[in-house]
């Protein structure tokens, strides 16, 4: 019944967005709706990050703008909304990488199993502004570009049954981000890749139709993926932000004084984001573990080897994932020996 509904809304939304799009106008009050989607729930600490985004602006700029959040993908999957952002129906968007290599393959690099050594080495690149520019920028020519990130933790599997070891994982169907770059790291580990909607995983799962999927734990509390899913193996794998994209044509016609609050307002909110996240993180632990979702450390190494081919694979095929690469490796360096 939730997912019928949840279809029906979305209709009733893309409906209403096309008649806006087709001459009607989208302001209420004599103030600009934006509309922002994202496939998380309300109480995701995304969610909670672009409250502070709204709260941002429209204490700064209350009497032109209402921001309006849609959760749960209300307005369709990912994909689907970028194209809607794409056209100007819906302004911002919540996106993985995964779905921005279709746009511009620079995004491939966050796909790179085991890219980042530590999780700081990972927050002080997505943290070096010019390095992020040039990526943030580079979907302008489709329409689109990202304006801040959100911390997504560390991937892992969960599935069905126990995965202790890469050998545990033939056979298996695992749900990825939909990128060519994903489905090939799940034919090195020896997984097949089934690319889907992220809100379609539950019942994919539920069903059979795969064993599991491989995300950080909030998937198992947030979207009780833990109700069907008891196993939970640490082997850190990716770690790959989230990006929170606009409408180049809105962005590029507002002024600069309205550009600067945007601005600020996209760094507050990732702050919130990474604030709310850490928190959240142990709470889903002790959830799931109450749900009966067994966690399980691994020898990382393992699953490592198994993967690290594609590092070079992708710099041969993409030239310019290069000078990212070496940046990240660099700063990868630089951390590990303040540690």
């Amino acid at each position: 019944m939730y997912r019928l509904t949840k279809k029906i809304v979305c209709l009733l939304l893309v409906g209403i967005l096309a008649f806006n799009l087709a001459g009607c106008s989208i302001n209420t009050g004599g103030k600009r709706i934006i509309r922002i989607s994202h496939g998380q729930s309300s109480t995701h600490p995304q969610h909670i990050g672009l409250l502070t985004f709204k709260e941002h602006i429209e204490s700064q700029l209350g009497d032109k703008y209402d921001i309006q959040i849609f959760p749960n993908e209300l307005l369709g999957p990912s994909n689907k909304a970028i194209e809607l952002v794409q056209t100007g129906a819906i302004d911002f968007v919540v996106s993985s990488t995964g779905n921005l290599e279709t746009f511009d393959d620079i995004y491939q690099i966050f796909s790179m199993p085991y890219l980042f050594d530590s999780v700081d080495a990972y927050h002080k690149v997505m943290e070096d502004k010019e390095l992020m520019e040039s990526i943030f920028k580079s979907t302008e020519a489709a329409g689109f570009e990202a304006i801040t990130w959100f911390d997504a933790g560390t991937r892992n599997f969960y599935a069905t049954s126990a995965i202790r070891t890469p050998e545990d994982l033939k056979g298996k169907k695992i749900r990825v981000q939909q990128s060519p770059t994903n489905v090939r790291m799940m034919e090195l580990f020896g997984a097949a890749a089934a690319p889907m909607s992220f809100g379609e995983v539950y019942t994919a799962i539920q069903s059979g139709v795969i064993d599991g999927g491989e995300n950080n734990e909030l998937a198992l509390t947030n979207n009780k993926h833990g109700e069907v899913a008891k196993y939970y193996s640490y082997n850190h794998h990716q770690m790959v932000p989230d990006m929170l994209i606009g409408n180049v044509k809105f962005l590029n016609e507002l002024s600069p004084e309205e550009r600067k609050i945007f601005n600020e307002a996209a760094e507050l909110c990732t702050i919130t984001e990474r604030e709310y996240w850490d928190i959240q993180i142990q709470e889903a632990i002790d959830e799931a573990k109450s749900m009966g979702v067994e966690f399980i450390e691994t020898d990382i190494e393992l699953f490592k080897e198994k993967v690290l081919p594609l590092h070079e694979e992708l710099l041969e095929q993409n030239s310019k994932l290069i000078y990212i690469y070496e940046k990240v490796q660099e700063i990868n360096k630089e951390v590990k020996g303040l540690e």
